[in-house]
């Protein structure tokens, strides 16, 4: 029988979609029984708990979790997020209900071993609940008490090779898409890259020293995998600089319908034959490939890497063999002043694993230098890009502009000068371009 009357939550697991609810209950039913018996470290009952509070909160429409302080591990600043139930003697198994982030590999690649390992230590130490990633990318361990993290730490970095990932105003847990492991469009080592500035920044990564929160996430291609063009407040998007290789010969078999557009993605749905001037040439967002005579043809100049036409006819076009990343800047959640995509801060680098990416950490740091000097407190870079302007940060890091870099033209016909870059009597002439210009 359960602890706790939960009607509300109930209503979760009502929907056609699987339910955190279930699973919740589920840890619930198997710490009470503890089959493998477990000599649990935190209350048993705290997954029946945590259902209790939740309830208590969406009853009361207010949460009744509090910040009780600053929990984490010796040395550390980040990594751990404290939690505190402000109903202690109603919940006692969540009293205290630390989440622990754990940093991830690049790619998300893992032995069963590993995962096997994190869930018996977790089990023990924890309350059993996992989230398997975190927006940021983290394995999210969810619900320990204070006792127990100097414990989880020791075993994650002496027995499992691990560490932990970032909290607060740090450079959070990079993360990355399977790259050229499993992805033909992969422009770059994105694995390789997230890897080597993981390692190269950890005092960043665990010692909070930023106004607020920084993500690195890397996109090995166009596709964006990891969408780090929207989720992260620096990402390097795989790209090319030359041609997009087309095999006019397999057009025509796309055209013919001998090979199915998608990679066969579609296959079991009739939609019909396959019409390349509606399904690829009409949805080209600049409009440079062009279907005449039975060819292809792309003006590559104007092309913006959408990727729309090589995903559709991908054994007929290919990603060119000049490749690198673009890196872009800003992108955020809608915490002060609405969600913000990244800005176009560098249009295409080398990434080149023999110097040690130094052309990239010079980008790097360079953002960090003038963010750390003009940021507010709990100011996102993307906000102060706002705040102060992009091409503050364009000249700061010291990249030469390129109009790549401008997403449209101005809205008005005016030009600002400063007061120090203009000689003459402002008053004399105003009052001159008035008389000129009088109806």
């Amino acid at each position: 029988m359960a602890k706790h009357k939960t009607p509300l939550l109930d209503q979760l697991e009502s929907g056609p979609w699987p339910s955190f609810v279930s699973d919740v209950k589920q840890e619930a039913e198997a710490r009470a029984k503890n089959e493998k018996g477990l000599d649990y470290q935190i209350p048993a009952d705290c997954p029946a708990d945590l259902l209790g509070v939740l309830e208590l909160s969406y009853t009361d429409g207010e949460t009744h979790w509090k910040h009780g302080g600053i929990v984490g591990v010796f040395g550390y600043g980040g990594g751990v997020i404290g939690r505190y139930c402000d109903q202690p003697e109603m919940f006692p198994g969540v009293a205290h209900f630390h989440t622990v982030r754990v940093a991830q590999p690049a790619g998300k690649f893992y032995t069963t071993k590993f995962l096997r390992d994190l869930c018996d230590l977790w089990d023990l130490r924890g309350s059993g609940l996992t989230n398997m990633h975190g927006s940021t990318g983290d394995i999210v361990l969810l619900g320990t008490q204070t006792p127990q993290l100097e414990e989880i730490f020791f075993e994650l970095t002496h027995n499992m090779n691990n560490d932990l990932g970032g909290s607060g105003s740090n450079l959070r847990t990079p993360a990355a898409c399977m790259g050229m492991s499993r992805c033909e469009y992969a422009c770059y080592d994105s694995q390789e890259l997230c890897y080597n500035l993981t390692q190269e920044y950890q005092d960043e990564l665990h010692r909070p020293a930023f106004p607020y929160k920084f993500k690195f996430k890397f996109d090995a291609c166009p596709n964006g995998c990891v969408a780090a063009i929207a989720r992260s407040d620096l990402s390097f998007i795989g790209t090319w600089r030359d041609n997009i290789k087309i095999d006019q010969e397999a057009v025509a078999a796309y055209v013919g319908g001998e090979i199915a557009p998608n990679a066969g993605a579609h296959a079991g749905r009739d939609w019909g034959k396959f019409d390349i001037v509606k399904e690829v040439v009409d949805l080209c967002p600049s409009g440079c490939f062009k279907y005449e005579g039975g060819k292809v043809a792309i003006d590559n100049k104007e092309c913006v890497r959408c990727m729309h036409c090589i995903n559709t006819m991908p054994q007929a076009l290919h990603i060119g063999d000049e490749r690198g990343c673009s890196i872009l800047c800003g992108a955020k959640a809608p915490i002060l002043d609405g969600p913000q995509m990244g800005s176009l801060l560098v249009p295409f680098i080398e990434v080149n694993k023999d110097d040690d990416f130094q052309a990239i950490k010079d980008v790097v740091e360079g953002v960090w230098d003038w963010w750390m000097e003009e940021g507010k407190n709990r100011e996102r870079i993307g906000e102060t890009m706002k705040r102060l302007g992009f091409a503050a940060l364009v000249k700061a890091v010291g990249i030469d502009f390129d109009p790549r870099q401008v997403q449209e033209p101005r809205h008005n016909p005016y030009i600002f000068w400063k007061a120090d870059e203009v000689d003459g009597d402002w008053d004399r002439d105003i009052n001159e371009y008035r008389k000129r210009h009088q109806r």
